[in-house]
């Protein structure tokens, strides 16, 4: 019997980069919290934009897991049934059709506008890369688990020889 040689590469993202994910995350929570803080107008319409934000957020995150999950298994979307499509989906551009329409109406000056609106997009943006370096952690994590598994019990089966 052979020794078992074999390289195996597992792929990972660089620190540098997922300290610059994370930063690029912190920096769209905090301009996003600092226009909504000092957003003129109602209460009610601080608390509108408030909601969107998160509803925006969270959206973002259970997209792109339901895009990942669906993009990896040798069955695309063998668990997933129509209806979570389209709950994904729907409320995925809910949120954003939403937060964007109530963004649109508010009496504020067109600056202050564009400045929610650029911070709520690298929000989003930024949530979809932090979502993905996190996946990919993870699958990383999973294939060097399986890996060492395998290399336990081929030097246990080497050593009951």
């Amino acid at each position: 019997m052979q020794p078992f040689s074999s390289t195996v590469s597992i792929q990972r993202d660089t620190r540098a980069w997922q300290v610059q994910v994370w930063i690029s995350f912190g920096m769209a929570v905090f301009l996003c919290a600092t226009g909504l803080g000092w957003l003129p107008g109602q209460a009610l319409d601080r608390a509108f934009m408030v909601m969107g934000y998160v509803f925006c957020l969270s959206a973002a995150f259970v997209l792109a897991k339901f895009v990942r999950d669906n993009q990896r298994g040798t069955t695309p979307g063998a668990g997933d049934t129509p209806m979570w499509k389209l709950v994904v989906w729907g409320g995925f551009f809910t949120a954003m059709g939403l937060t964007g329409w109530g963004l649109l109406r508010m009496e504020i000056s067109e600056t202050y506008k564009a400045f929610l609106g650029v911070s709520w997009l690298f929000l989003i943006s930024s949530a979809f890369t932090l979502a993905k370096i996190l996946r990919d952690r993870h699958e990383a994590d999973l294939a060097e688990a399986r890996l060492q598994g395998r290399r336990e019990a081929r030097a246990e089966t080497g050593q009951g020889e």
